[in-house]
């Protein structure tokens, strides 16, 4: 990586996250012929702000915990950007997600910019009460650079809706009067927008059927999206059980689905509602008596047509890249695949669909739940799905023929296109001062 000018390196690039993001930078930034100087100014955040969020806990004792809201770019609008509960939550990565966040919004065409947050904690082992204080406390820490017209947070891993309503409504009481478009991601009743917290795994679905249509378009061997199509999902949280829901729906068979406790397989195909209907009644997939235990990395290795892996980042790397056998991976997590693995799927001609175009559904509906929160004007689920659909089509056909007009890989090419609208904009609006 080329070393970053007038910062320490070591402040931002401790994460592989951080560092894969740049490189992937650089390598559309050489594609494309990109401004060195934009290039630069791409390669670090705009702004980060490191916190501490102190609380009592139920036992009386008082603990203080990291918490951080890094800003990346906003040259396109307000920053836009999940909340992250999770033990190993540190700035490097969130900075890393905050770039993600940049070149999707602006690949997908939307008025906002990249941002991210998180706190270092197990969610896991916080009771209800102890996981309010905290996100009341840390939205109060960061309330100076959040709200509707500057920075606007939604839930990412380890947070949900609730979290949201409790974010909401802490900046809202410090300001004096409700202010709903602080967040996305809210429950319904307080400004929410239907389907917003289905949009994330329904846009992944919607990706890879676009996938299977160009493959069969350009001549090249896919999935045909029927009962013949064997499908296995990684990750069966908020993104990867409704992509595993959506697209048992559509026809094709889930073979195998995990979650951090391990996975389950059946090569005659799961029934997806009747597991979800376990998982939820159980909070795990973990003896679910239709199907046999895997390992994470069993389910990986498993041999398929579409493989989403909708966990975290870097679950596929040099060391297991090997054992990987899918023609579509659908990159439902933020940067699962590392560099040095993309490569080899690549080279082996498997088809990726990349993070920022896969999973950009859940900032799609976001900007429309921001869009109806400022109108006080709601749509309906089936607007909602229709628009989204047609946002996702639209960047998804702009990708290919980027990619085949730069003959590069399909992650290479949605940066293309994601930071040449950001390289317009910035040359138009110059640098201050």
């Amino acid at each position: 990586m080329s070393e970053t000018k007038g910062l320490s390196s070591q402040l931002w690039e401790s994460s592989d996250l951080y560092r894969n993001s740049v490189l992937q930078l650089e390598e559309a930034a050489r594609a494309m012929h990109l401004d060195p100087n934009i290039a630069e100014r791409l390669k670090v955040p705009k702004r980060a702000l490191i916190v501490t969020v102190p609380i009592r806990l139920d036992d009386g004792s008082i603990r203080c915990f990291e918490g951080y809201r890094v800003q990346h770019n906003m040259t396109l609008g307000p920053g836009k950007g999940g909340i992250r509960f999770h033990p190993e939550v540190n700035l490097s990565e969130v900075a890393g997600l905050a770039m993600l966040m940049t070149f999707k919004c602006s690949l997908v065409g939307l008025p906002l910019g990249g941002a991210k947050g998180g706190i270092r904690v197990d969610p896991t082992k916080l009771s209800r009460q102890e996981a309010q204080s905290l996100t009341r406390r840390y939205t109060s820490e960061i309330n100076m650079i959040i709200g509707p017209d500057k920075d606007i947070p939604a839930p990412d891993v380890g947070t949900d809706a609730q979290h949201m309503a409790w974010m909401m409504d802490t900046f809202s009481q410090e300001r004096g009067f409700a202010i709903p478009g602080v967040v996305t991601g809210k429950p319904i009743e307080i400004g929410g927008s239907l389907g917003r917290a289905e949009s994330t795994g329904r846009g992944v679905v919607y990706t890879i059927q676009h996938a299977a249509e160009h493959l069969k378009k350009i001549g090249k061997p896919g999935p045909r999206m029927d009962s013949s199509t064997t499908v296995s999902v990684h990750g069966f949280g908020k993104v990867g059980a409704v992509a595993a829901d959506e697209i048992y729906r559509l026809g094709t068979k889930v073979v195998a689905v995990s979650d951090m406790g391990g996975g389950i397989h059946n090569k005659n195909g799961l029934n997806i509602p009747d597991v979800m209907a376990y998982f939820h009644k159980n909070r795990t997939l973990v003896g679910y008596p239709e199907a046999d235990a895997i390992s994470n990395e069993e389910l990986l290795a498993t041999k398929v047509d579409i493989l989403i892996p909708a966990a975290i980042d870097g679950v596929i790397t040099p060391h297991n890249v090997n054992k990987v056998h899918a023609t579509i991976i659908a990159e439902g997590a933020n940067g699962p695949i590392t560099n040095d693995a993309l490569n080899v799927l690549e080279d082996r001609g498997a088809f990726i669909i990349p993070d920022v175009l896969c999973n950009a559904g859940g900032v799609i509906v976001s900007y429309f739940e921001w869009v109806q929160g400022i109108q006080n004007f709601f749509w309906s689920e089936k607007e909602v799905n229709e628009k989204l659909a047609e946002v996702m089509a639209n960047a998804f056909h702009r990708v290919t023929a980027t990619q085949a007009k730069h003959k590069c890989g399909m992650k290479t090419a949605a940066l293309i296109q994601g930071v040449d609208r950001l390289n317009r904009a910035m040359l138009l609006r110059g640098l201050f001062p």
